[in-house]
């Protein structure tokens, strides 16, 4: 339980350093929650907890599949927002379309030989 809650305060400390750096400078709290490391962090979790290199690899590569379908969801959000639609409202249809990707990810992605 301990491990557990290392890890859960360790993670959330990186959320919250860059929800705060954001609110002064949003570009570069931008840069800090681009940044993989919460795929970073789960890595060393998962090793320290099954260190074994092939489930590994095919985390990390799996991971690379599933992040180009959520980037979309960025560029909605901010196209919403700019349109004067509430923030609420665009963060959920940022959420629809990353899980319709998602979705879309899963399924096509057996066809072209990707085991996710």
């Amino acid at each position: 339980m301990g491990y557990l809650a290392i890890k859960s305060v360790i993670s959330a400390i990186l959320i919250a350093l860059a929800s705060e750096v954001a609110k002064r400078y949003p570009g570069f709290g931008a840069l800090i929650a681009s940044l993989p490391l919460v795929s970073v962090l789960g890595m060393i979790w998962l090793w320290r907890d099954v260190p074994d290199a092939e489930n590994m690899a095919a985390h990390s590569a799996a991971t690379f599949w599933y992040v180009l379908p959520s980037l979309p969801m960025f560029l909605l959000i901010a196209a919403l927002l700019r349109r004067q639609v509430p923030f609420w409202i665009a963060l959920a249809g940022g959420c629809a379309l990353t899980i319709a990707l998602y979705t879309a990810m899963t399924l096509l992605a057996p066809r072209f030989g990707l085991r996710l």
